[in-house]
């Protein structure tokens, strides 16, 4: 009886715990979204109400008609579609090859790249992206974002598809391999339709990145708004107002607007998500 109390005890706890950290993760989200209704001079002035005193919904038509959402969103939407896909056929290749591969050159790779993972130069590998789009001609487009994400080494990417490999079992590599499969014709034929949660794992994971992304697209795109994409053109809000302060309410309601897409995507590959997260990060 009394062990019973006990469990029951630290389970209220436990939810208790868990509610308190849905909340911090929910209360900015649910901030934005009801600030994006309050008019300008209620956000600059503060105060702890979080309704709106009055709402506002015209924030988000003025949103819209000042902002050309339409083609910022064109310009996410290409953009993350290119770098999801390039980044899924990247990661999922790399993986398959650290996972098959044999040879002691092959291990000291990964061994390498998975070091990397603990080295981190932040901004400081800006400029030298940029320079290296510049020799290709691509330093004032979306392609040079794309070329960097794509080609660009995710460590994180490459350990959850390497691991998600690992545990596949080698036994249906080396039966297509008796029925004259190649080393490239496995991977395509017969392993990567088995990897659909690992596919929407690092796609997730790859367009919530790139769909977020501000500095960069911000600097190959500069002097170009008509290649802005979406999150890019939400942040110049706040200097569209027509006003001399910041016009923080057309600003939170395209906040509000751009945070749909990624909202949508999530909930369509949650289930995917969770497994290939769970299966890919088994150490094989």
């Amino acid at each position: 009886m009394k062990t019973g109390v006990v469990t029951k005890f630290w389970y209220v706890i436990i939810y208790i715990f868990l509610a308190i950290m849905v909340f911090v993760s929910l209360f900015p989200v649910i901030f934005i979204f009801l600030s994006s209704f309050k008019s300008n001079m209620e956000i600059m002035l503060g105060g702890v109400r979080i309704l709106p005193e009055k709402w506002v919904p015209s924030n988000y038509s003025r949103a819209w008609r000042l902002a050309n959402f339409s083609q910022y969103t064109w310009n996410s939407v290409y953009m993350c579609a290119f770098i999801v896909g390039g980044a899924i056929i990247a990661a999922t290749i790399q993986g398959y090859v650290f996972s098959r591969g044999t040879g002691k050159f092959t291990k000291f790779v990964y061994t390498m790249v998975m070091a990397s993972l603990f080295i981190s130069v932040g901004s400081m590998s800006l400029f030298p992206q940029l320079q290296i789009t510049q020799l290709l001609g691509i330093d004032r487009s979306l392609w040079g974002v794309i070329i960097i994400y794509v080609f660009g080494l995710n460590v994180t990417q490459v350990f959850l598809s390497t691991s998600y490999y690992n545990q596949i079992p080698k036994e249906i590599d080396e039966a297509a391999r008796i029925d004259g499969c190649s080393f490239f014709r496995i991977y395509r034929s017969i392993l990567l339709p088995l990897t659909k949660p690992l596919i929407a794992t690092i796609g997730l994971i790859t367009f919530r990145a790139s769909w977020s992304e501000f500095l960069m697209p911000y600097i190959f795109t500069l002097g170009a708004p008509d290649k802005w994409p979406l999150v890019v053109g939400v942040v110049n809000l706040k200097s569209m107002g027509g006003e001399s302060a910041v016009a923080w309410d057309l600003m939170l309601a395209g906040i509000s607007i751009s945070i749909i897409p990624m909202m949508v995507v999530y909930l369509c590959l949650n289930r995917f998500f969770i497994t290939g997260l769970t299966e890919g990060s088994i150490k094989g």
